[in-house]
């Protein structure tokens, strides 16, 4: 009697998003719930100031001094988060930020907050920022494979400026309704759950720190960030683009609003039309995938100064929307480009190290842009300092396509995996 033949198993059917990490899945989770909260809270803090007497040039200065020691501090979260495990960092960072707006809420909610205590406060949470930043791009890069780069890092910022939607709205709402402190309280919540999200992230399997100092270390970070002029080029161009385009969300936006949009709601309700183009060209950036990376991401950076123009022009609040919506959708057609560029050309061991050189030289000009707001609005107009903005982001969106290495920079594989669609993605 012949052997039966085996009967064979069943090809298992794959997942939707098999590529996905458990680590990719967490950190994804963590950030929209942080995110929540940070969509909120420059709104809060703006009006915290201007309902406390402030100016426009005050608000200028609490800006700043969140991004001082943002600037400062970048390279320092780096070099640690090439050193040490990224996600302990990322969980140290958030707990520090978390303690630091809810003190702010705190004080804010007494109604006897000083000027002074907002600039120490927004300072902490900028600190905590600068080591924030740096590890959790790490982590993110090196939680999904190069060949599902491009939908990964698409369905990575989706859930992000998802999170932008829901928090600009409702800390637009909540600040009109119950007032700025509240909106902080959220934050400083939002921060604690990441945070705890985050402890049970896997450790890095990335290559060991080979000893040294940390000063071979910063040296060797920028030595591979200025090897590549096309990296050089566009940190260039995104340290006057970071500082107009902030003066403009930090500042301008929130004065123009509370002087004849209706306030914080019709702020929250235009930073809810930014989240929602980050969002939606997030759905197109999962089956786009652009043979040249840089110049397509920079026709995104055009769209950069339309919300300055629509400010500037004095339109409605609707023709608004409109124009921040499209600048949304410019943030998200450069970002997945940007980080697949970033991945593809930079090693891992470096990742840290040289992503916080790019957000040191991006950030480098913010805080003098957000410090000199206010007098520039008192010096050109409110109208003339936005279109100041609008054409400086302009001429730098064309002066950096001269550079042929941005121009021709092209993915490696101009197609990334296929995903079958038959199953759910899995929770975390």
């Amino acid at each position: 009697m012949p052997t039966p033949l085996p009967t064979p198993l069943p090809t298992p059917t794959p997942r939707r998003f098999a590529w996905a990490s458990r680590n990719f899945r967490v950190q994804t989770a963590a950030t929209v719930i942080s995110g929540l909260g940070n969509a909120g809270a420059p709104i809060a803090t703006a009006f915290a100031v201007l309902g406390t007497g402030g100016t426009t040039t005050e608000v200028g200065y609490v800006t700043a001094a969140r991004l001082v020691p943002t600037v400062l501090l970048l390279v320092i979260g780096g070099t640690l988060a090439d050193r040490l495990p990224r996600h302990l960092i990322m969980v140290a960072a958030n707990v520090f930020s978390g303690l630091s707006q809810a003190v702010l809420a705190a004080l804010v909610l007494t109604g006897d907050v000083r000027l002074w205590q907002m600039l120490a406060l927004s300072a902490a949470g900028g600190a905590g920022y600068a080591l924030y930043t740096p590890a959790s791009g790490g982590m993110i890069m090196q939680a999904v494979p190069q060949e599902h780069a491009a939908r990964a890092f698409a369905v990575f910022r989706m859930g992000l400026n998802a999170s932008q939607i829901g928090g600009a709205a409702l800390g637009g709402a909540l600040t009109a309704a119950v007032g700025p402190g509240w909106v902080l309280a959220v934050d400083a919540l939002c921060f604690l759950v990441a945070a705890a999200l985050r402890f049970f992230l896997e450790p890095d399997r990335g290559p060991a720190p080979t000893g040294g100092s940390m000063l071979r270390d910063l040296r060797e970070g920028w030595r591979e960030f200025a090897s590549r002029r096309w990296l050089r080029v566009i940190v260039l161009q995104f340290s006057v683009l970071v500082a107009c385009v902030n003066a403009v969300e930090s500042v301008y936006g929130p004065t123009a609003a509370k002087e004849r949009l209706g306030g914080a709601g019709a702020w929250g309700l235009a930073m809810s039309a930014y989240g929602v183009g980050l969002v939606a060209t997030g759905v197109l950036m999962t089956r786009w995938r652009p043979r040249r990376i840089l110049l397509a991401g920079n026709w995104g950076v055009f769209l950069f100064g339309l919300p300055a123009v629509a400010l500037a022009a004095e339109v409605p609040l609707p023709l608004l929307v409109v124009a921040m919506f499209l600048s949304g959708v410019g943030v998200t057609v450069f970002g997945v480009n940007w980080m697949v560029a970033l991945q593809q050309e930079i090693p891992e061991e470096m990742f840290s190290r040289v992503t916080a050189y790019d957000e040191l030289g991006s950030y480098s000009l913010a805080p003098v842009g957000t410090a000199l707001a206010g007098p520039a609005a008192v010096t050109l107009g409110l109208s003339g300092a936005l279109w100041a903005c609008a054409v400086a982001c302009l001429v730098l969106s064309a002066v950096v396509l001269l550079d042929p290495q941005v121009r021709r920079l092209s993915r490696r594989s101009t197609t990334d995996a296929p995903v079958p669609v038959s199953e759910p993605a899995p929770t975390p």
